[in-house]
């Protein structure tokens, strides 16, 4: 098991964005969760993320609790909706910034696994390009190698495919799928039924604060 969530709660003020949810992610499942706008979603990420502070509840990746002090906080990693990458930084700059300033190896090995993140995605030539000079899609895929590199247990995408187009959507859709053969646990915040369709192995419902759980693919 590489995510546990126990009833963990969360409120802005007097605004609850859900309580008490509970579910669970293996290695090499892809988990999807839908709900209408405004139900707590993108907020749910960021707290499985460390961005946000849970009000209550337990969050355990790879049976390190979130509440235990000096936690190694990359078995996560979170690809934004809208990408978050910098724009004064090189394709390549933005996929080794991360793992360089945690040390997380040497710099010759965090820029051959760069390369490979880089080979695999089809992001071969664009290694010195700026932000500005890529699509919609390369963008997307520079986001998923940038997150791939600190090579998480479990990666969450936030609406990945809000602003591709068909094809492109296909592209990011197989993608997500070799990543969960590599063995990542996968989490997806997406409205595009098709998409859920077409990945999950599971799929819940954010509503009204709560959570409930869709009969879905078989996953083993």
């Amino acid at each position: 098991m590489s995510l546990i969530v126990e009833n963990i709660s969360k409120r802005f003020g007097d605004n609850l964005v859900f309580k008490d949810v509970s579910f669970q992610v293996d290695r090499g499942e892809i988990l999807c969760i839908k709900g209408k706008s405004g139900e707590g979603k993108t907020t749910l990420l960021r707290c499985l993320n460390d961005l946000e502070k849970i009000d209550s509840g337990r969050i355990t990746i790879n049976n390190v609790d979130n509440r235990q002090e000096n936690r190694d906080r990359t078995g996560i990693g979170l690809v934004f909706q809208n990408y978050n990458l910098f724009p004064h930084k090189t394709v390549m700059e933005n996929i080794v910034l991360a793992p360089l300033y945690l040390k997380q190896g040497g710099e010759d090995e965090i820029y051959s696994r760069a390369r490979e993140f880089i080979y695999d995605l089809g992001l071969q030539g664009k290694e010195d390009f700026y932000p500005y000079q890529l699509s919609g899609g390369q963008k997307q895929r520079v986001a998923i190698a940038r997150a791939c590199v600190l090579n998480p247990s479990i990666l969450c995408f936030d609406e990945p495919t809000s602003a591709l187009d068909i094809e492109t959507t296909g592209q990011i859709s197989k993608i997500i799928k070799d990543l969960a053969k590599r063995g990542i646990g996968i989490i997806v915040v997406s409205h595009d039924n098709q998409f859920i369709d077409d990945i999950a192995h599971r799929t819940i419902i954010l509503s009204n604060g709560h959570m409930s759980e869709e009969v879905n693919n078989s996953f083993e």
